[in-house]
């Protein structure tokens, strides 16, 4: 009896060692221009230890220069950054194992779109570069489009250079999957909307520094607090909302080194799952600049500026559980992948790979 234990162990353990454990692995897909080798959107993952896996071709498109998903994974979203006739477009795709199967397109409602965001209604704010416009339009769970419900205009202009008239840059949800917030980087501006069915309303506008460059933008994971990050004078403006009813300027200060004397345009901007680290991207400089938070979100302590092993960081990504972060050097057509310390904020480099004209990583959540 005992030797038949003994077999029927043995035999067990054999077959666990034989059986693979499922290895935690991280797919994203990548935006980029096509002027060059690209031919569109990729499809890539990092493995567990933040190394690259792969970098695939998923869609063959045009200028796709910003991607997210709608209904979860079920749909990606991409801009087409060109102008036909005065606009861009949209395309829709559904995710099929990592490829993509293209469901639709529908134009932008300006010229050079360059960035897109959708909430759980199915309602797409397109932000138009050149065209200084804000376009909306519909997405059903299946990918299909409608044709466009609405274009905002802005008008006006803030200064001389980029600023002569509107650039519509980013658009991007609050709590409230009815209301936004879309930055003018042409205006100095921040605009808030209010989407009505198939209408877009302007409730308010709130400048920043003149000659700033507004770009991009996050929340603060916990409090009702904004980080803009501004491309033109490379600095950061920091937003509270203490009455619940309206955005102030806190304070603002710069993203890169003290004694950096050249050219730099501040791109992207993340924060930390848990609200502690925020990272902002340095073209020019070509680093991320690492801020510390304190709890109520409102002040920030530079604490590192990391090479990004590259030129021109356009955009960056961190991994839903924070453990790495990704970044597309556009100029020097690479990604490069860095494990991050949650308790410092500070960035290790891994990896790297060949990627032609890389501009947004977009991590399946």
């Amino acid at each position: 009896m005992q030797k038949t234990l003994t077999i029927a162990t043995f035999i067990f353990m054999l077959l666990s060692c034989n059986t693979k454990a499922p290895t935690k692995s991280y797919p994203f897909y990548l935006g980029t221009y096509t002027q060059g080798e690209s031919k569109g959107i990729y499809q890539g993952r990092l493995n567990a230890a933040g190394t690259f896996d792969s970098l695939q071709l998923a869609a063959v498109s045009n200028n796709p220069s910003f991607l997210c998903f709608a209904y979860g994974n079920k749909v990606l979203l991409a801009v087409n950054e060109v102008d036909t006739d005065g606009s861009g477009t949209l395309a829709s795709y559904l995710i099929d194992d990592g490829q993509l199967k293209l469901v639709d397109t529908a134009k932008s409602g300006g010229a050079h779109p360059c960035h897109v965001n959708v909430n759980a209604k199915g309602d797409v704010l397109i932000s138009n570069y050149t065209g200084g416009s804000l376009g909306l339009v519909k997405v059903t769970d299946n990918g299909q489009l409608s044709e466009l419900s609405d274009v905002a205009r802005h008008a006006g202009q803030s200064r001389t250079g980029r600023q002569t008239k509107p650039h519509v840059h980013s658009a991007w949800y609050t709590n409230n999957p009815q209301e936004a917030i879309v930055i003018d980087l042409g205006l100095d501006k921040l605009f808030f909307y209010d989407i009505k069915g198939n209408r877009l309303v302007v409730k308010d506008s709130l400048a920043v520094e003149t000659g700033s460059g507004p770009r991009h933008a996050v929340f603060h994971p916990k409090q009702s607090v904004l980080y803009v990050a501004n491309e033109l004078n490379s600095t950061l403006t920091v937003l509270s909302k203490p009455d619940k009813k309206s955005w102030k300027v806190l304070n603002s200060m710069s993203t890169l080194p003290d004694d950096f004397k050249g050219e730099s345009y501040c791109a992207d901007i993340r924060i930390s799952p848990d609200g502690r680290f925020l990272y902002v991207s340095n073209r020019g400089h070509n680093s991320l600049a690492i801020f510390s938070i304190n709890h109520s979100g409102e002040a920030l302590t530079p604490i590192a500026h990391t090479s990004v092993k590259g030129v021109w960081p356009r955009n960056f990504a961190l991994t839903a559980d924070g453990e790495y972060l990704l970044v597309a050097n556009q100029h020097s057509n690479n990604l490069v992948s860095f494990k991050r310390d949650k308790q410092t904020g500070l960035l290790t480099y891994l990896d790297d790979i060949k990627a032609d004209a890389p501009v947004c990583v977009l991590f399946e959540q």
